[in-house]
């Protein structure tokens, strides 16, 4: 894991900073989301996902890019989360007085 951070450091970094890009840009709004069967399918999923890597089911370079592939997506949702909160408490509106 460390040779994938020390090669792909520029990829790494670039994932993080769209990521915090599309937080800082996208607008929150309070909708349903993603909920019930597709939700637990897309979690199952990364379950599955976190798994094969966590256990190195996955040989050779399909296994390389996996990993890539969950530390590029781990950093980017991080990214999300750091950007629509630094929204947040950039570009907050104060409540009018009751």
């Amino acid at each position: 894991m460390a040779y994938v951070a020390q090669f792909f450091w520029g990829w790494l970094l670039a994932s993080l900073l769209l990521g915090l890009a599309m937080g800082w840009i996208s607008v929150v709004q309070r909708g349903e989301g993603v909920t019930g069967a597709w939700g637990r399918a897309l979690w199952a999923l990364v379950g599955v996902l976190l798994a094969l890597a966590v256990s190195q089911v996955v040989p050779g370079r399909p296994g390389y890019w996996l990993d890539l592939g969950l530390v590029m997506f781990g950093l980017y949702l991080a990214g999300c989360v750091v950007g629509s909160w630094l929204r947040a408490r950039v570009v907050a509106r104060t409540a009018p007085p009751a």
